[in-house]
């Protein structure tokens, strides 16, 4: 809808669905935070959930806390999640600790745990995988480790000595009636011998200690690496090379109307000039096969309504961290809002691809409208499915519940489905024409033979090298914060990677677009659109260096859940950066004949 509505003049639409979509993702964080409530007094139960457990070079592979022999509070009482939180993979119950507001404790005992040799043989397995508890304590999250192993003079895994933390020291800071931090210290640790029954004693204790830090400023010591002089840097590096790189594009375009172009449509412009045209070459040899449609036009209809709703999507997201919407370990808050932002923008993929695929007079709407509805969502819905019965199979907490995988179901059956056909039946209402100022002729003209270089592949490479460039950067710090431990937080420098990669794709586009045209070859449809989304293809490529050489995940598991799903996301990035490319190409093509006289 957005670039139907560009093409045709108007942006008045585009900026109301912006609004709507942040007015509806920030009612669903209100609803789902209560950080207004985090007011206590002396005494006063604060909320502490046990959450997850899991190996700490594999961040993604998390498991219910109580699925290692831990002390159980009576009754365990397990919180009602959010569809976000579900989807991060958080799994919260109550913690057996009691915490309360102020009130400090120098011993208690949790539990008396006998272990059998079977829950022994679990927690050395634990433990030699480095597996850390997560828990979160007024929703500050605080982590630690469950033991360690004594590896000195030791020569087999069967000598090492497996000892685990029985007490856990919380220290707590507060504010006035506000929670500022916590921080668990473990210690006094206990033996796990092979194959034997071991008895041990859970304790903990507490301290309080004041602090001027303002409840508004708690999250920051989550986020402090992110803005480190160093680290802003490298992003300013990042991007003061990518506005050089746009300024030279821009540049480079300048000089090619100026110098080729804008001579090029004044001669033919010229009726002196006609005689002549039949011996001219290049580009204005094109005029009655420039604008004949496409092949496979539903399809290609489709991919420019999926990329234009994902287009939508993804400024939203980004304009809702910018203002601040999005916290540091505000449990789901992200993916509720990408649910509800992808599935309340829909329709904007309907109206697109239907409207277009008029214009390029298609006449099988209903297909269309399928085709659109599935581009995206059939490849990530099998991927799901396939990665979701992995991590069912193995406990994995990624592993959505029947409740939750329901509920996302009726939100697309009920409000993505209805939204995308009504914006179907819209595009298909509004009789748009295309807008072609040459007409096409009634036989395809025929291709010279090309250069190996003027190839489909050769210009995808080069199209997505410099897009690329611009966001290579910011993607550990994406990546890290995904599939690691960092949190990201700089909104507003994502922001500015993501107009420069805008930039740059229809930049790079409008440039391979003309050299196309200018060896006689009139099919610059689909390669414009595979130029502009080849970025995801480098995206996708840069998945294979983080993994091997940042990441510590290792596995079928983890490289299936990890590959799996950053194809989802750089088929939707390839989709939404071949559509920019494409409707860059086109206002270019439009202008350059719309210059000349076409008989």
């Amino acid at each position: 809808m957005a670039f139907s509505f560009l093409l045709h003049g108007s942006l008045e639409r585009l900026v109301e669905i912006l609004v709507v979509t942040i007015i509806f993702t920030s009612i669903a964080r209100q609803v789902m935070s209560d950080a207004s409530k985090h007011r206590y007094q002396k005494g006063d139960l604060v909320p502490l959930y046990a959450n997850t457990v899991g190996p700490f070079g594999n961040p993604s592979e998390t498991y219910a806390y109580y699925s290692l022999p831990f002390c159980q509070p009576d009754p365990l009482i397990q919180k009602k999640l959010s569809i976000g939180e579900v989807l991060n993979g958080d799994r919260l119950a109550s913690a057996p600790y009691k915490l309360d507001f102020l009130k400090e404790s120098d011993l208690q005992v949790v539990c008396m745990k006998n272990l059998t040799w079977e829950e022994v043989s679990l927690l050395q397995t634990a433990i030699a995988q480095d597996y850390y508890w997560e828990m979160y304590y007024d929703d500050l999250p605080l982590w630690g480790f469950i033991g360690y192993i004594h590896r000195e003079g030791k020569e087999t895994p069967e000598e090492y000595r497996y000892s685990i933390y029985t007490h856990s020291q919380f220290e707590i800071l507060y504010n006035g009636e506000h929670v500022i931090g916590i921080n668990a210290v473990s210690s006094h640790v206990a033996g796990l011998a092979n194959d034997n029954e071991v008895d041990l004693k859970f304790s903990y204790d507490v301290v309080w200690r004041e602090t001027n830090i303002t409840f508004e400023k708690r999250m920051d010591k989550y986020i402090i690496s992110e803005h480190l002089p160093y680290n802003i840097r490298i992003h300013q590096f990042g991007i003061t090379n990518s506005s050089w790189t746009v300024l030279i594009l821009f540049c480079c375009l300048v000089v090619l109307y100026v110098r080729v172009l804008k001579r090029d449509i004044y001669k033919y412009a010229n009726e002196e000039e006609s005689a002549n045209d039949q011996e001219e070459t290049g580009w204005k040899v094109l005029h009655a096969d420039v604008f004949r449609f496409p092949k496979y036009k539903s399809l290609f209809s489709a991919a420019i309504g999926s990329g234009t709703h994902l287009f939508i999507m993804a400024m939203s997201i980004l304009a809702l961290g910018f203002l601040g919407i999005f916290h540091p370990y505000d449990r789901g808050v992200l993916k509720t809002s990408l649910i509800i932002t992808y599935a309340i923008t829909s329709g904007v993929s309907g109206f697109t691809a239907v409207s277009f695929y008029h214009q390029l007079e298609g006449t099988d709407w209903m297909r269309n409208v399928f085709l659109t509805g599935c581009l995206f969502c059939g490849p990530l819905f099998l991927t799901f499915c396939f990665l979701n019965a992995i991590a069912t199979a193995y406990g994995f907490t990624a592993a959505l519940p029947a409740g939750a995988i329901v509920m996302i179901f009726l939100m697309w059956m009920f409000l993505a489905s209805p939204l995308l056909l009504v914006g179907a039946i819209l595009g298909k209402t509004i009789n748009w024409q295309f807008q072609a100022p040459c007409q096409s002729s009634n036989y395809s003209r025929e291709i010279p033979g090309l250069r190996w270089y003027r190839g489909a592949l050769p210009q995808m490479a080069l199209a997505g090298f410099l897009p690329f460039s611009a966001i290579y950067i910011v993607l550990y710090d994406i990546f890290a914060s995904v599939w690691g431990y960092r949190v990201f937080n700089l909104y507003g420098i994502l922001c500015i990677v993501f107009v420069f990669v805008i930039m740059k794709t229809a930049l790079v586009s409008v440039g391979l677009t003309y050299l196309q045209l200018a060896a006689e070859d009139h099919q610059w449809w689909w390669r414009s659109f595979l130029c502009g989304g080849s970025t995801g293809l480098y995206v996708f490529g840069y998945c294979f260096y983080y993994y091997f050489q940042w990441s510590d995940m290792r596995g079928l598991v983890q490289t299936s859940f990890f590959f799996g799903y950053m194809a989802c996301s750089c088929c939707g990035l390839f989709l939404m950066l071949g559509t920019i490319g494409f409707c860059a190409s086109l206002l270019f093509v439009r202008y350059m004949y719309g210059g000349i006289k076409c008989e």
